[in-house]
């Protein structure tokens, strides 16, 4: 891991979420996050202004690969051109988008916009409508819900612990009752912010916050397995985090709730880095961070009758591999089958009895 592109994209992060702007009802933010290794939107920020939650949608449904929806009017594509870049023929075809909730009112803390990470946009969202992303095309997609399953999902003291090591933390266990220690997680300002599970909302924020980091870590073995056939299909994942929100309505929207925020913009820039090096920077990030913008995913896509139609909507890992399997098997199965087949055509071709008939079929004229 390298260090130092770890400590620029959570200084962009920190400069892209602390933001101190005028609170007009129904607008959000937008944080577009490009690969450091390959370049899929333009460096410059676009000069229309805001975006509609259409146009933020038709953006997604290009980075993907797919087609964008119909409606869209030939100025909602000029906003598009503004920040993709125009070659259609290289798109990631991978797409984290997250919601954070409670991160629109902070302050600025820092503006680094001469972070080394250029590629990076902030756009402004009017509207209160929803992000309806139209997937539409015959290319198969991979929808994977980073919050599905974690509902009322309890860790232990264990994964705790290992989620704190490799956030460069600690975390002190309560010998006498599980879940009920003390978890110390750096902030990006060389603080440390202070988690007592035995209140319930730390321990919300600190089990929501692992939890969300070890789905992303699983994406890694997704995209493995895809690698190894022959067309992978394109690949969203999706979470949603309200643990900031949490932590402001319990302790204000000072103090421990910025230090909330440092730590989860800290935690997701190493989570993202693993990313971006499994998938070998074909992958771009979508941060909205705003209560009323939110995203939803629509299917309309018509995969080839040639193909089976594998994708769930939530993929399994262990299904991957046993459908990965099997499609190994089959082909090693029937190579052997020809393999032995054409030896034993061989055999019987030089072995046969010198009659008229095998002289002929050997192509021997007789006299």
């Amino acid at each position: 891991m390298d260090l130092r592109r770890v400590c620029n994209l959570t200084v962009l992060l920190l400069s892209l979420f602390f933001v101190h702007y005028k609170v007009i009802s129904g607008d959000s933010t937008v944080v577009f996050l490009d690969s450091p290794t390959r370049q899929y939107l333009r460096q410059s920020s676009p000069q229309s202004g805001s975006f509609s939650a259409s146009e933020i949608s038709a953006a997604a449904s290009v980075l993907l690969g797919f087609t964008p929806y119909p409606t869209v009017t030939a100025a909602s594509s000029s906003k598009l051109n503004e920040v993709l870049m125009p070659n259609p023929f290289d798109r990631p075809r991978a797409l984290l988008l997250l919601e954070v909730t409670g991160a629109e009112e902070f302050e600025l803390v820092a503006d680094h916009g001469e972070s080394p990470l250029s590629g990076a946009l902030r756009i402004k969202v009017a509207g209160n409508e929803r992000a309806d992303i139209q997937l539409i095309g015959e290319d198969e997609v991979s929808l994977v819900s980073l919050n599905e399953g974690s509902s009322g999902t309890e860790c232990s003291d264990k994964e705790l612990s290992e989620f704190a090591s490799w956030m460069g933390g600690s975390y002190i266990e309560n010998k006498s009752r599980p879940l009920n220690g003390e978890l110390i997680l750096p902030t990006s300002n060389g603080s440390f912010m202070r988690l007592h599970l035995s209140e319930r909302t730390d321990r919300e924020f600190a089990t929501s916050l692992m939890l969300l980091i070890n789905k992303i870590k699983q994406a890694k073995k997704i995209h493995q397995v895809f690698t190894k056939n022959e067309i992978s299909p394109a690949e969203l994942y999706t979470g949603r985090f309200d643990g900031i929100q949490a932590l402001q309505d319990t302790y204000g929207k000072e103090g421990i709730a910025q230090s909330g925020l440092e730590v989860f913009v800290t935690s997701i820039s190493k989570a993202f880095n693993l990313m971006q090096s499994a998938y070998q920077g074909q992958i771009v990030g979508i941060i909205a961070h705003g209560d009323e913008l939110g995203f939803q995913v629509k299917l309309n896509y018509h995969p080839s009758a040639r193909r089976l139609e594998e994708t769930e909507t939530s993929p399994d890992i262990a299904k991957l591999a046993e459908v990965l399997f099997v499609r190994r098997a089959l082909a090693w199965i029937t190579g052997i089958i020809l393999l032995i087949a054409t030896l034993l055509g061989i055999l019987f071709l030089m072995n046969m009895p010198l009659t008229k008939d095998t002289l002929l079929y050997s192509n021997v004229k007789l006299d």
